[in-house]
Formats: C-alpha cells, sequence, structure tokens
C-alpha cells in the first residue's frame, strides 16, 4: 500500500512533462496505475473476506506514537476498489472527452491521479492523524479540480467555497481527532473503534468528527458547496462527487459506527441530519433545469440517505450501508458521465433544449436507463437490493423498540419517492422527444437554460464511441452485481459483523412478499405520481418560499466578513505605514513594558560591558542609528543603518563567534545593495513633498522601544538560574552532526526543521517581490544578449533595448571587452577598471564560496554564508555589466535553482524514511583519502548544498526584478519619452 502511494504522487509529478508529449492519451497511460492498485486490491480479497487484514507499518514520530500505518479490512477493501476502479475508467474516460487544446490539461491529468492516491490512502489509513493528513489533502486537491477553468468567476467562486466549508470542517474534526486520540491513548482507528473509551470528552470529539464528516459528504447545513461545485468539468463530478470525495465523510462514519454508535448524541444526530438532507436534496433537485444540477442535488439527497445507512449503528444497517455506498458509487458515477457526452455532443445540458435523444443515441439512453432504475430502487439492480436492505433494518429497529428507526424509515421512503420522481424526469429530459422543446417543464427554480458552454466544458467533438465504455462498464456492474447479490451480501458480511449487536440479514435479489418490499412499491408508485404532475408540482415548488437556503446564508457570512475587515482596516490602518509602525511598537512597549514592569526577580548585579570595545562599537551604532532617523537623504540614511549590522559584526567577532560575524556582514552588504536598487524608482530626499508630522511623539515612541526593549534585555539575562547550553551542543555537535562548526551543525542537523520552513519562507519572500515588478508576467529565465540581438534587429533604429544610446556591436567587440554585458552600457555607465576587477575577482569568489559551504560543518561558513558571497558575485556582475550580463553569467532562471535547492533539502529529510530512519535522521560516510586525510561526508551537507542553491537563486532573483526588470522599464521608457520628443 506504501508502494502504491509513492507511485500515485511520483507519477503525477511526472504526468504534466508526459502530457506534452502525448496529448490527452496521457490519461490512458496514468489510468493503468489505478487500474493495477484496483487490481493488487482484487487480490487481496481472500484473505479480507475470510476475515484477515492486510497490514503495512513504518514508525514515522514515536514520541506522538504517529506511524506510517495501513490496514486493509472490508470496508477499506470496498472503498479502495471503487476509489481506483472508478477512476480507472473516469481516467479512460477523460482521455475521450477533452481535446488537445484543453488549457493546463497536463496540470488537470496530474492532479486527478494525485487525488485518487490520496483517497486510496485516506480509506486504507489506520492512523487517524495519517487518516487526517489525507482527508486535508483531498480538500486541496478537489479545490484545484473545482477551480480547472482559472479563468472564470464562477470557476474560482465554486472551488473557494469548496475549500472554506471542508476546511472549516476539516478543522472541527482535527479538535476531535486530538481529544479522541488522548482520551483513547492510541493514534491507531482499529484500536479506538475496538476498545473505544468513553466520557464526555469522547462525545464532544464524536460530534466534532461529524461535523467533519457532515462538511465532507455535503450534507445539511453544508450541502450547497456541492451543487456549486458542478463548475468543474463533468469528469470531476462523477468522480469526486459521485464515487469518491464525498464518500469521504460516508467512510469516516461507517469507520467508526462499530465503536462508537452508542455515544450519547450520534443517533439523533446522524438521523436527523440525514433524513433532512436526503428530502432536502430530493425537493432542491426536482426544481433543476440543469441536468447536471440535478445530479447534483440528488448527489445530496443520496449522500443523507447513505449516512442514516451507515451510521445506524446495527448490524443489518451496516451491511445495507456498504451495499448502498457501492451501488451510489455506480449508478451515480455513470450518470454524471452521461450528462458529459451530451454536454459534450450536444452543446447543452438544459432538460427544456433536449428532445429525441434517446432515438439518436439508444446505447446512451440504455446506460442511462439502467443507471436511473438502479437509483430509483428498481430490481434486478444493485440500487433496488440496497435499498430493500436499507428498509428492513429500520423495520427489524423499530420492531425491536427503537423510536429513531420509525424516523428514519418514514423519512426514507418520503426522499425515496422524491428520488424516483427526479430519477424519471432526469431521464425524460435527457432522452424523450418533446413536443414543445422550450416549455417542456412548465419552468423551474433554475432560472435561465444553461448556455451550449455551461462552464465551460463544450468540446468540438472529437470523440467515438470509446468514451462509452465507461458508463456502459460502470452499468454493467450494477446489473451484475444486482445479480449476484447474495455473493455479495456474504463479503461484507464481515464488515457488518463487526458492529455489535444480532442480525441475520442477507443481501439477496428476492426476500418474498415482506413490508420491505411494500415501502418500495409505495416509493416508487408515488415518486411516478409526483413525476406524472410534474408541472403542478412545480408550480406549487415555485408558490412556496425556500426554507433552508445555506448558500445565500454563507454568502451572506462572507460578505460580512469582508466588510468587518474593511471597516477594521480603515480604522486601524489609515494613515500609511507610520501609523502601522506606531500601531504596532505602542502595542509592544505596553505588553513587554507592563510584563517587565510586574517582573519581581530583577537582576542583583548590572555589568556595563565585557570589554572597553563594546562600548565604542555600541556608542558607534548608536549614533549612527540616531543620524540614519535624522538623515534627509535616502542612500545617506541607507548606508548609516548599514552601519548599524556592522557593529553587530564587530560585537558577533569580539564575542568568538567568527561565523555569525561572517554571515551577518554578508548580509548586510547583500541588504544594502537591494535598498540601492530600490532607491533608484525613489526621491532622492526623504520627505520632498510632504514634511514629517508628529515627530516629537514619533522619537517619543521610538525611545520608549529602545528603553523596552534595554530593561526586557536587562530583565532575561538576570533570570537564567541554571547554566549556559554552550557546553552542551558543543558536544552533540561533534558527536552527533559530525562537525565543530556549532551553528552550522544546528542549521542543518540539530534544528534542519526550522532551516527547512526558513527555505520555504525565502522563496516566498523572492517570489514576492519579483511579484511586485513584473506585471504583466513573469519569464522564466533571465535575458541574455541573444534576445538582446534579436530584439535589436528588429528595431529600426538597430539599437540595444539596454539604453536607447548604445551602439552598435563591433565586429570583434567580443575581443575588447572584459564582460560580455557591458557592451549593452552607454559609455558614460561603463567602468572598465570595476570590470576588470569584477571579471578577476568573479571566479575566486565562487570558489571561496563553494570552499565555504563544503568547509562550513567544521569552519566559519556554511550554505548559508557561502550562498550570500556566490549572490554577491553575482551582484558584481551585474553591477559592472548590466542586466544581460547575469543572463551570461548564470544562463538558468532563479526557479531552477530555488525548486532544485528546496527538492534536495526536502528529499534529504524524506530520504531517512526510505533507510528505515527518522525523517531528517542524518547518515555520515567516513574514509580515509589520499592527500585528503580522513573526511567525513554527512546528508546533512546535500541539506546544505540545498541551502545554498536556495540563496543563490532569492538573490538572483532580486537582482532580476529589482534590477533588470527595472532597466528594462526604464529603458522603454526612455525610448518612449524620445520617440513623442
Amino acid at each position: 500500500m506504501i508502494f502504491a502511494l509513492l507511485t500515485f504522487f511520483g507519477l503525477a509529478v511526472l504526468t504534466p512533462f508526459l502530457t506534452r508529449a502525448l496529448g490527452t492519451r496521457v490519461f490512458s497511460l496514468v489510468a493503468l496505475l489505478p487500474a493495477a492498485v484496483f487490481v493488487y486490491t482484487a487480490l487481496q480479497s481472500a484473505t479480507v473476506l475470510d476475515g484477515g487484514v492486510v497490514t503495512e507499518k513504518v514508525p514515522w514520530i514515536p514520541q506522538l506514537d504517529i506511524s506510517l500505518s495501513f490496514r486493509m479490512d472490508t470496508l477499506a477493501w470496498l472503498l479502495a476498489l471503487v476509489v481506483t476502479g472508478v477512476g480507472a475508467l473516469v481516467m479512460i474516460y477523460c482521455s475521450r472527452y477533452f481535446s488537445n487544446d484543453e488549457p493546463s490539461l497536463g496540470r488537470f491529468a496530474a492532479l486527478l491521479l494525485a487525488f485518487a492516491g490520496t483517497m486510496f490512502g485516506l480509506v486504507t489509513a489506520d492512523d487517524i492523524y495519517i487518516m487526517f493528513m489525507f482527508w486535508e489533502i483531498t480538500s486541496v486537491l478537489s479545490y484545484l479540480l473545482i477551480g480547472h477553468y482559472t479563468e472564470r468567476k464562477e470557476s474560482r467562486g465554486a472551488a473557494l467555497q469548496a475549500l472554506l466549508v471542508t476546511t472549516f470542517g476539516g478543522l472541527a474534526m482535527l479538535v476531535g481527532v486530538v481529544l479522541l486520540s488522548v482520551a483513547g491513548g492510541s493514534t491507531s482507528i482499529s484500536t479506538l473503534v475496538a476498545d473505544p473509551p468513553e466520557g464526555a470528552i469522547v462525545t464532544v470529539s464524536i460530534i466534532l468528527i461529524l461535523a467533519g464528516a457532515f462538511s465532507k459528504s455535503a450534507l445539511v447545513p453544508f450541502h450547497f458547496w456541492l451543487p456549486a461545485a458542478m463548475a468543474a468539468p463533468t469528469p470531476v463530478s462523477a468522480y469526486l462527487h459521485a464515487a469518491a470525495m464525498v464518500k469521504a465523510g460516508i467512510y469516516l462514519v461507517a469507520r467508526f459506527a462499530p465503536g462508537f454508535a452508542d455515544t450519547p448524541g450520534w443517533m439523533p444526530v446522524v438521523v436527523i441530519v440525514g433524513v433532512a438532507t436526503m428530502i432536502l436534496g430530493a425537493w432542491r433537485s426536482l426544481r433543476q433545469n440543469d441536468l447536471k444540477l440535478l445530479l447534483a442535488f440528488g448527489t445530496v439527497s443520496q449522500l443523507g440517505f447513505l449516512m442514516v445507512a451507515v451510521g445506524f449503528g446495527t448490524r443489518d444497517m451496516a451491511l445495507a450501508g456498504a451495499a448502498l455506498l457501492l451501488s451510489h458509487a455506480l449508478f451515480k458515477a455513470t450518470l454524471f458521465l452521461v450528462v458529459g457526452i451530451i454536454d459534450h455532443d450536444e452543446g447543452t445540458r438544459d432538460l427544456r433544449q433536449l428532445s429525441g435523444l434517446g432515438r439518436r443515441r439508444p446505447v446512451l439512453a440504455a446506460t442511462a436507463l439502467l443507471a436511473v432504475a438502479s437509483m430509483s430502487g428498481i430490481p434486478p439492480l444493485l440500487g433496488y437490493v440496497a435499498k430493500e436492505a436499507v428498509f428492513s433494518g429500520l423495520i427489524e429497529a423499530g420492531s425491536a423498540g427503537d423510536a429513531w428507526g420509525w424516523v428514519a424509515l418514514v423519512g426514507t421512503v418520503i426522499g425515496s419517492a422524491f428520488t424516483v420522481a427526479y430519477s424519471a424526469r432526469f431521464f425524460w429530459g435527457a432522452f424523450a422527444a418533446k413536443p414543445a422543446v422550450a416549455a417542456a417543464d412548465g419552468g423551474g427554480a433554475s432560472g435561465p437554460a444553461a448556455p451550449a458552454t455551461a462552464a465551460g466544458e463544450h468540446h468540438e467533438s472529437h470523440a467515438s464511441r470509446g468514451i462509452l465504455a465507461a458508463p456502459i462498464i460502470l452499468t454493467l456492474a450494477t446489473l451484475a452485481l444486482g445479480l449476484l447479490a447474495s455473493p455479495l451480501g456474504s463479503a461484507l458480511e464481515s464488515y457488518a459483523d463487526t458492529v455489535p449487536g444480532e442480525g441475520d440479514y442477507h443481501l439477496a435479489l428476492w426476500h418474498g412478499f415482506e413490508l420491505a418490499l411494500g415501502l418500495s412499491a409505495v416509493a416508487i408508485g408515488a415518486g411516478s405520481g409526483l413525476f406524472a404532475v410534474r408541472r403542478g408540482f412545480a408550480r406549487v415548488q415555485r408558490a412556496l418560499p425556500p426554507v433552508v437556503d445555506a448558500s445565500r446564508t454563507y454568502w451572506t457570512i462572507v460578505h460580512a466578513v469582508d466588510r468587518l475587515a474593511a471597516r477594521i482596516t480603515v480604522f486601524a490602518q489609515r494613515g500609511g505605514l507610520p501609523q502601522y509602525l506606531t500601531t504596532i511598537l505602542l502595542v509592544f512597549v505596553l505588553c513587554l513594558g507592563v510584563a517587565t514592569a510586574l517582573n519581581r526577580s530583577w537582576p542583583t548585579q548590572l555589568v556595563a560591558w565585557d570589554y572597553p570595545a563594546q562600548v565604542f562599537v555600541a556608542a558607534a551604532m548608536a549614533i549612527a542609528a540616531v543620524m540614519a532617523a535624522r538623515a534627509t537623504h535616502r542612500l545617506a540614511a541607507v548606508l548609516l543603518v548599514g552601519a548599524t549590522g556592522f557593529g553587530m559584526v564587530v560585537l558577533f567577532a569580539f564575542h568568538g563567534a567568527p561565523d555569525l560575524a561572517l554571515t551577518q556582514a554578508l548580509v548586510e552588504t547583500v541588504t544594502i545593495v537591494v535598498f540601492v536598487l530600490v532607491l533608484r524608482r525613489l526621491p532622492r530626499k526623504i520627505a520632498q513633498h510632504n514634511r514629517p508630522v508628529r515627530r516629537r511623539r514619533r522619537g517619543m515612541i521610538g525611545a520608549a522601544v529602545g528603553v523596552t526593549m534595554g530593561l526586557v534585555g536587562f530583565t532575561a539575562l538576570g533570570a537564567r538560574q541554571a547554566g549556559g547550553l554552550g557546553p552542551e551542543l558543543a558536544r552533540l555537535a561533534v558527536e552527533e552532526g559530525h562537525g565543530s562548526n556549532v551553528v552550522n551543525v544546528m542549521l542543518v542537523d540539530i534544528r534542519a526543521w526550522d532551516t527547512m520552513n526558513e527555505l520555504s519562507v525565502l522563496v516566498v519572500v523572492a517570489t514576492g517581490v519579483a511579484s511586485l515588478l513584473f506585471v504583466t508576467g513573469r519569464n522564466v529565465t533571465v535575458p541574455r544578449l541573444g534576445d538582446s540581438r534579436k530584439r535589436r534587429q528588429g528595431s529600426e533604429r538597430g539599437r540595444l533595448v539596454g539604453d536607447p544610446h548604445t551602439q552598435h556591436d563591433a565586429p570583434d567587440d567580443r575581443q575588447h571587452t572584459w564582460l560580455l554585458g557591458g557592451r549593452t552600457l552607454v559609455p558614460e555607465n561603463r567602468s572598465l577598471m570595476l570590470e576588470v576587477l569584477v571579471r578577476l575577482l568573479f571566479h575566486p569568489a565562487i570558489l571561496v564560496s563553494i570552499y565555504l559551504l563544503f568547509a562550513g560543518h567544521t569552519l566559519p561558513g556554511g550554505g548559508f554564508a557561502g550562498g550570500l558571497l556566490a549572490g554577491l558575485a553575482l551582484i558584481a556582475r551585474y553591477l559592472a555589466g548590466g542586466r544581460f550580463e547575469l543572463g551570461e553569467t548564470l544562463p538558468v532562471g532563479p526557479g531552477i535553482l530555488l525548486g532544485g535547492g528546496l527538492l534536495l533539502a526536502t528529499g534529504t529529510a524524506l530520504g531517512s524514511l526510505f533507510l528505515g530512519g527518522e525523517i531528517l535522521t542524518s547518515a555520515y560516510f567516513e574514509g580515509d583519502l589520499p592527500l585528503l586525510g580522513h573526511l567525513s561526508f554527512g546528508t546533512s551537507t546535500i541539506f546544505d548544498i540545498g541551502v545554498y542553491l536556495v540563496v543563490i537563486g532569492v538573490v538572483l532573483d532580486v537582482l532580476r526584478s529589482l534590477g533588470g526588470e527595472v532597466d528594462r522599464q526604464q529603458a522603454e521608457a526612455d525610448e518612449k519619452a524620445e520617440a513623442t520628443a
């Protein structure tokens, strides 16, 4: 199972690249993986159906008792077959449904495959936290799949709505998961269900878990996100919203029901919510004219039916719920795929615009008819067998004295009657010949007719008959499993037998004349009658006000939050940057100042300085800070701020921290350069147009912050009771990290988690800076001289885009230049001496940076310092040769460096798992080499190489945006000004 999951996500990463070569055929290729996992799961049938369990377990976080634990019992086996089998068929369907010009086809295929793997992991995970991880990943992937048509506001809104609803439900569920695991003393789901804990905390945790399940499976009051999600491509609806994602909440309730169905509050919540959802969804379905929306509300209704079945908590109802879960996945996925074919070929999903399709497409109509019959509970299909089992189980429970059994029975019979009505309306609307198409149904509540390209899904008709393969196979499975009800029941009984209590019901196509059969006949008759009077019933529906409009409630809440946020922003953040800083600093002074004033353990001894030079350095830093605050020129202020940073460099050096001193010096240098690049777009003088106001108040706030920070530091230094950690860290660095540079070992080994997070922050910062400058699109690579030549050749003036006054290249110009990019600069901006120095010093600087990278484990240096030095070398090349010099120096985009660095860091972190260790566990290889002596190379060095690449990528991205892009924009502005003149 673990290998299958790794294969899913590995192939998902490769899928976009495969799509470039294969086009839509990539779906047929990647479908082989879920098909193979389907076969693997089927091969476990003998073990699982005999009552055995297939398990795999890899320890992950032993301190929290969290393991990569996977378990396949009957319920997981059933869901795994549904997820992989339907997933493979939907992907084959996609190969015929989409055309090669579909936008973001590779991304869509990768996300769909990754979703299939995530669902497989969710239904087989035995560790409750691992299960929750997969649970949340499905929310993220469904957001991306629903919002596939990114250019459409409808798709983006539906995706965000689904993400918000399921994520908030997931947060509630997370609290419940934590409480339950603590109360039960285990993170194993099978252990918790087999020996369920009791108490008030358990009751709260179970209700929270049910809330998460309801939100994921679109039950009242969270049902509104599912119909909105129909903005997704139809294959997404067929898979996520019929067979996979919405089944996650049903699966979770089915998984916990054997152990927690007797928990106080479980039964009334499950029955009331399930019945209400079934009736409300069916009622809303009857009002829809869009076939896809009709099925969506029908799905909501069926999910309520499923929740009642799997959550009722008796043996017979568990068996019925498992059968109903399988039948629903088969017939509802079929119907969504049929709608996709109709929309694909007819250009509309509006039943008022469709007529006579049954005569033109008899095979498609027959396929849909069988699926609709199964949904309505017509024999001999699987849907009938499952519905009969549910009715029989509820009758048995009610006869045994359970009042909730009668409540659920009445509700599900009413809901089943509505189900028959909207099922008949679906088939009639899609395939029947209507004499007056435009007014075929007498109107409805779904608004105007759906456009021919609803949800952006209409494609050129390029599909062959092969597109029918998936729905036909699913329909035949529905028919075959209905005829084979008894063997299927025998297979599912091993799950039903895990539910405490008695029960002897067996799935069968015929149980004789009994009450359940009579109730089925009543539901079918009543539903048929509703369909017969559909026009009158539609008028009644339009006359009645909506009882529950959760979608409107959702948007009301969202808009209220937006308005509140806007008002708070106007109130608290009005006045620009000075007011923002004032608010932050005042909160700092008030909070820490009060906490310091209340402190009772003041230091008894005051040490003014450790050595006399410290006083002079501190005085110089203070003077520079005051002068920076009073400076009128921006450049002077930047240099003075830099002086305070270099003062820290001196203090670090005097305190015996050469590693920190080196890194601080490099950081300050890079920061000053970045500031200078930004200052090119700002006025030279500070407050040139608007005089500073409230200077005295700002000075008082600044002084208060300084005093507060001094008191906090003074108090903190005197609060230490035990000795420092320095000696222990030095020992750990040598013994555990195989290095004597404590700082570097801390970064790449002892606290590598923090470093990995900081790398992500650096990537986000670089992306944010670039996004501010590249307003029309972000190039992947840095510009090179070849780009300049192409643009120059296409220009009537024959000039380089670096500057409008640039001269032509001489034929032998390459022989008389030290930096290739220097030729793009105007003569007054070139410095031959600077070019010579940079050319001579660049390669030694790169070598020294590599030395710092590999020597940093034992000597001052490391990946961060080495990357900064290499970045400074790139900065020197840019300052001397201009923006085209960057492309000639390092002809790769910063994205490759940033991505490669993150990949090395995270790959090293995860690599230890494959060797049986914990994540981020370092391995070392030692040996004696000629001339070099004894060497020790650790995987932490690979991690440090990732840090090195990320730092270089950040510097290159900043240079490319704040440097090269600003140069380009300025050059274009100069050209426009010259042309205007």
